[in-house]
């Protein structure tokens, strides 16, 4: 585990195939979710000539809580500031739900700094799972009940086929929920979500990648979704069976075949499709 300093506290991040020669990818995880998420779709990439960095949310996982922001342009910024530190990219960007918004929103502020997206589950339409959905989610997420009810709620965007070593996951997303000032912090990430994106997506001229789970909770037509968001950003889609909201943990080998194709690594240089517009 690494640290990148940020203004208000520190954002922690893994980093794998670290020799300093392969393009760089950054992978960021959705709301309440920890960066373990991408424990099996790192190696994959960094095996294949990437250097993949896997970081926390602000808040989240081994991130600090001190910050005053966690919006998800925040969060969009901890991902330009780490692409700065590990050379300055460009990057391929993977982001998973909440991570994936905050990753296009890089990618139309910030387009030097982004070589490609992968965008899997990621919510684009700026009104996250819907308002009544959200609604009641933040209810939800109000303490005392709050813990255990966003890790059931977790626990249930699985749907389909897990990973071996998914219980252990399951129980490092519920430790991150169980400190007052943590969850706290967690709850701040899920209030600020989603909203500023898609006034910006018009400005996304990154090639991009669609990822969605065939059983994916999130939306009531996945595939319908899906589709929106390739025609949206000119975006190849992949739709992962036996996957819910979190392919990148419960498929890792599918994805990773996915984003090597769409984006193979030859000789330290990226070979992603010309950029759009």
């Amino acid at each position: 585990m690494r640290y990148l300093q940020r203004p208000e506290g520190r954002i922690a991040y893994d980093l794998h195939g670290a020799d300093g020669t392969g393009p760089l990818v950054v992978c960021i995880p959705g709301m309440a979710d920890v960066r373990g998420t991408y424990r099996h779709l790192a190696p994959e990439l960094a095996a294949a000539g990437y250097r993949v960095a896997a970081m926390d949310l602000r808040g989240h996982g081994d991130s600090d809580i001190s910050f005053t922001d966690y919006s998800t342009l925040a969060i969009a910024g901890d991902a330009a500031a780490l692409v700065e530190e590990l050379g300055g990219g460009p990057a391929l960007l993977v982001g998973n739900s909440l991570g994936g918004t905050a990753a296009a929103w890089l990618a139309a502020t910030r387009p030097e700094l982004v070589q490609g997206l992968v965008l899997i589950g990621a919510f684009l339409r700026g009104d996250g799972a819907g308002r009544l959905k959200e609604q009641s989610m933040r209810a939800m997420f109000l303490r005392p009940w709050g813990p255990g009810l966003v890790h059931k709620y977790l626990s249930g965007l699985f749907a389909g086929r897990t990973a071996d070593d998914h219980a252990d996951h399951l129980a490092a997303i519920r430790a991150q929920l169980s400190p007052p000032q943590r969850y706290r912090a967690v709850r701040s990430v899920i209030a600020n979500s989603y909203r500023p994106v898609p006034a910006r997506l018009d400005d996304v001229r990154a090639p991009a990648l669609v990822v969605m789970g065939e059983l994916d909770s999130d939306w009531p037509d996945p595939a319908a979704e899906a589709a929106w968001m390739g025609e949206r950003l000119g975006a190849e889609v992949l739709m992962v069976p036996e996957s819910g909201h979190y392919p990148q943990a419960q498929q890792a080998e599918t994805v990773a075949s996915a984003v090597l194709a769409f984006a193979p690594a030859d000789r330290g240089e990226p070979g992603l499709p010309h950029p759009r517009g």
